[in-house]
């Protein structure tokens, strides 16, 4: 099977970077969402993205017509899945929403059409059954797309085995490195190393062992890395984060999760929304002087 349209469901920041990267690689590629308003944010988001790429000298601005040229917006589910030989979902990470979105277009995707899920955290096998079409339903999960450039296949028992080089191919295709699990995981290879940390980091802030500025700047230090565990956070989203860790039971999670509200009560979610640990486009950990 050769792989030619594909459609993004949830035009979210990662769906969004996810869609265009699949364009620059050459796809034609629909972005399906039910509010116009993300729609209206995954072009904007994209249009920064290829304004930056143009800047650094990856793209002519030539180049950067016919990238946006072979996306379409919709909020038609039809439309959205016309001709799709692959279907790449990135919802809200709530696992009814995600059953009925696969319960939805299950039933509408052409038969040739390959389903994946972009779920951080979740397995596959939770949605594969909804679909319709468990043999032909995989994880396939991004992470920045364009900075860190792992997408991790994950197939649960049920996947057809056929699938995997295939995707491990597209993967390659949209200038990624895949990585694949031999069985399921929760949270993947990296997530599962990085929620380590994460909670690490999120026990000793709820313990009042030390701030948030001096926990990213152990780790910025001993390490050579340019973020610390809260700028990481940020950068993935804290409701990403939440929703993560709200479903875990132990003491630690609970604590962190329960802070973790506080922000996305207040829309403070991270760097998409300019404020989460730090205020951006300029966060603290980026001074010259943080780390001295």
């Amino acid at each position: 099977m050769k792989i030619k349209n594909i459609c993004i469901l949830g035009a979210g920041t990662l769906g969004s970077r996810v869609a265009l990267q699949a364009a620059i690689s050459g796809y034609i590629v629909t972005v399906y969402d039910v509010e116009q308003k993300s729609l209206d944010f995954s072009l904007a988001t994209m249009q920064k993205l290829l304004g930056q790429f143009h800047k650094s000298g990856q793209l002519s601005k030539g180049q950067e017509r016919e990238v946006l040229g072979r996306i379409k917006f919709t909020l038609d589910p039809m439309e959205a899945v016309d001709d799709a030989d692959f279907i790449n979902e990135s919802v809200t990470e709530e696992a009814d929403v995600k059953k009925k979105v696969w319960r939805q277009f299950g039933k509408i995707a052409p038969k040739k059409t390959i389903f994946t899920t972009n779920t951080s955290y979740m397995l596959p096998s939770m949605f594969a059954e909804d679909s319709g079409r468990p043999t032909r339903f995989c994880a396939f999960h991004f992470h920045d797309v364009f900075y860190s450039r792992v997408v991790d296949i994950m197939p649960h028992p049920g996947t057809d085995p056929s699938l995997i080089p295939l995707l491990e191919d597209l993967g390659r295709k949209l200038n990624q490195v895949p990585v694949t699990l031999k069985k399921e995981n929760p949270g993947y290879i990296f997530n599962t190393m990085l929620m380590a940390l994460i909670g690490a980091a999120g026990k000793l802030l709820t313990g009042e062992v030390a701030s948030i500025e001096d926990i990213d700047r152990s780790w910025m230090v001993n390490f050579h890395m340019p973020m610390g565990p809260f700028g990481i956070l940020d950068s993935i989203g804290l409701d990403t984060a939440w929703h993560v860790t709200h479903k875990m039971p132990d003491r630690a999670s609970v604590a962190f999760a329960a802070l973790l509200k506080t922000y996305l009560d207040q829309g403070k979610l991270g760097e998409k929304t300019g404020e989460g640990f730090y205020s951006y486009p300029n966060p603290k950990y980026k001074a010259q002087d943080f780390v001295k």
